[in-house]
């Protein structure tokens, strides 16, 4: 073994130990490698040098970043919902902005590569850079990495805001990708075999095609000492990656497909999680700390030109895609539709990849490109850190959860009460005289002049988040809910009392059978006198200031970690986590996961804070 290999494994160990201890959040980390390589290769401390088992080493850590990058492209923003809308999914889709973020991200992307051309053939005109071609690759691409991590740390990926700068991202890669691959068969000669490039596309959908089944029944065959899963990722990355270099494409391109191949077949999250320790754990490190390594600072800086071409390069990644401004300014308003065009700004991944295709190839100098590197890693610190100054809420991100009760009594009145208002936007409505005149002062209680379905649509009252009939007559909760569902209510709660046993099943059942949730005062009792003699502190705990709550995990960046890591952990006790509707008794280590049902008790006064963290759309 190389003592150049054990420093930079050693590097490649340190490098987030430092970025964490820090508390440096702004740096990327594949940034922060590359800076680490530049510290102990010929720039600075030359402590590591190249040889071929490092080489192929970062060659491993491309090709996997390259398979990893295609991966995480999420192909549902792409589909179109064939399933018929519901008159409330309607309803909703006819006050929605017309354009979608599929048509906002290409026409901000095209945009963008319109620019890219022109300031490469603004380049060739000054004769700072001739290769307009390469230039217009380079200036066209986007880090996708980076662009998600800032947009996961900001909650966005849900909304259609990060949605729509995820796309251009997307965007970003693929279409700089596929011009790379046109690029460099020409230059090499092999303009006249570019048709064979899409027989990489016919194998990456042969494979598809006959390994659709392979994740769903994997854990029938799959063993700890097998790891079938990881052998079936490496046997596509392989295949197509030398498929790619046959047919004349960039091994690169092949990974790609390979992301893009295992993506749609929709492996498990612990396939993808092993997949992203050998990636980002062990073999990508050494592509982006090498690359720092190879670079020779002082050379560069020694060249005039290339430290005019350094800042230029930077205003010409940044510019370039300014121009998706003007796209994302039809959906968004004008200060994130700045945001989103810098953030685009950001590149380093695909940078590095053609760098190294353009070098192989003779087509840059050395000093072109450290230049081109250096401006790629400034516009990762310079992206992010303007987008989170410039972003601001959408109205669309502030709407609170709409309940509407049908039901003016004691029982909805003072629970409404409960229900926190930065939330929850409420609304009460009773079709009695004298219900509205005894609760009209309480809360938000409107008069109905009719209790008909067909009027409660017309007036608004089914077009709610969450729908709850809290009549004393349960034949009319059950047809009322019953409506409500068809119409295309997503939450309705049902009140059922005062009902004989026999009514009561096929009242369950039909409600059931439409996702309707029910509560039955009668067991709702029975359960809490009960529990109430076996836990005396179980009635304090629902009518005291300490309550019982429960919260969903939507939010992806806590997805994995600890419940001892979870905000606010202190001031709460978890008593149980439901998991695909199986209750799981938590400690300390046990790792949450996305969907998992938290229930936990607390003052009141904590449960929002929580409630805003984890629940948070984000994946």
């Amino acid at each position: 073994m190389d003592i150049s290999l054990m420093i930079t494994v050693i590097a490649a160990f340190a490098t987030p130990m430092i970025l964490a201890r820090f508390n440096i959040k702004l740096l990327p980390t594949s940034v922060a490698e590359i800076i680490v390589g530049i510290i102990i290769g010929k720039s600075c401390l030359n402590l590591v040098h190249i040889d071929s088992i490092l080489t192929n080493m970062s060659t491993f850590g491309v090709i996997l970043l390259l398979f990893l990058s295609g991966m995480e492209i999420d192909f549902s923003l792409f589909k179109k919902n064939n399933a018929p809308l519901t008159k409330l999914e309607q309803k909703q889709a006819d006050d929605t902005p017309k354009i979608t973020p599929v048509q906002v991200a290409v026409l901000a992307y095209a945009l963008s590569f319109a620019a890219a051309f022109a300031l490469a053939f603004l380049f060739k005109f000054t004769g700072l850079f001739t290769n307009v071609l390469l230039a217009t690759i380079l200036f066209s691409t986007i880090a996708l990495g980076v662009v998600i991590s800032v947009l996961k740390e900001n909650e966005l990926l849900s909304r259609p805001l990060g949605q729509t700068i995820l796309l251009i991202a997307v965007l970003g890669e693929i279409v700089p990708l596929l011009s790379l691959t046109i690029y460099s068969s020409v230059v090499a000669g092999r303009g006249s075999q570019i048709w064979l490039i899409g027989l990489l596309f016919i194998a990456g959908a042969m494979i598809f095609r006959h390994f659709r089944w392979f994740f769903p029944a994997l854990s029938k065959f799959n063993k700890s000492t097998t790891q079938i899963d990881m052998r079936l990722s490496f046997a596509v990355i392989i295949t197509l990656v030398v498929l790619a270099e046959h047919v004349g494409a960039e091994n690169i391109l092949g990974a790609f497909v390979a992301g893009i191949v295992i993506k749609l077949l929709s492996p498990s999250e612990s396939t993808q999680q092993k997949l992203d320790a050998i990636g980002y754990g062990f073999l990508i490190p050494f592509f982006f700390i090498l690359t720092g390594v190879k670079l020779d600072i002082p050379s560069l800086l020694a060249d005039p030109k290339t430290i005019v071409l350094i800042p230029l390069f930077f205003l010409a990644f940044v510019l370039a895609k300014l121009p998706a401004f003007f796209g994302l300014r039809l959906r968004f308003k004008r200060q994130n539709a700045m945001a989103g065009a810098i953030l685009s700004g950001t590149t380093i991944t695909l940078v590095l990849a053609v760098l190294t295709v353009a070098e192989d190839l003779k087509v840059i100098t050395s000093q072109q490109s450290g230049a081109f590197l250096i401006a790629g890693i400034l516009t990762c610190l310079f992206g992010p850190l303007c987008f989170n100054r410039l972003l601001s809420s959408e109205p669309e991100d502030m709407k609170k959860t709409t309940v509407h009760i049908i039901g003016a009594n004691l029982v909805t009145i003072n629970a409404t009460e409960r229900l926190n208002s930065d939330w929850y936007d409420v609304s009460i409505y009773t079709h009695k005289q004298e219900n509205y005149d005894t609760y009209r002062y309480k809360g938000n209680v409107s008069l109905l002049t009719s209790i008909d379905p067909k009027d409660l649509i017309d007036s608004s009252v089914f077009d709610t988040d969450i729908l709850v009939l809290g009549y004393t007559d349960p034949q009319m909760n059950v047809n009322l809910a019953l409506k409500a569902k068809e119409y295309g209510v997503k939450r309705v709660i049902c009140e059922l009392e005062n009902t004989d046993p026999q009514s009561m099943s096929e009242m369950d059942h039909k409600l059931a059978s439409a996702g309707v949730e029910t509560l039955n005062i009668f067991d709702t009792n029975v359960g809490l006198m009960s529990a109430v003699i076996e836990t005396p502190s179980t009635l304090q705990m629902i009518t005291g200031n300490s309550r019982l709550y429960e919260v969903v995990v939507n939010n992806a960046k806590f997805d994995g970690i600890e419940v001892s890591q979870i905000p606010f952990v202190e001031n709460i006790t978890i008593s149980r986590i439901f998991r695909n509707g199986k209750a799981i008794s938590p400690h300390g280590s046990t790792q949450i996961r996305l969907g998992d049902h938290i229930l936990f008790s607390c003052d009141k006064d904590i449960m929002p804070r929580l409630r805003a963290v984890l629940s948070k759309m984000n994946e």
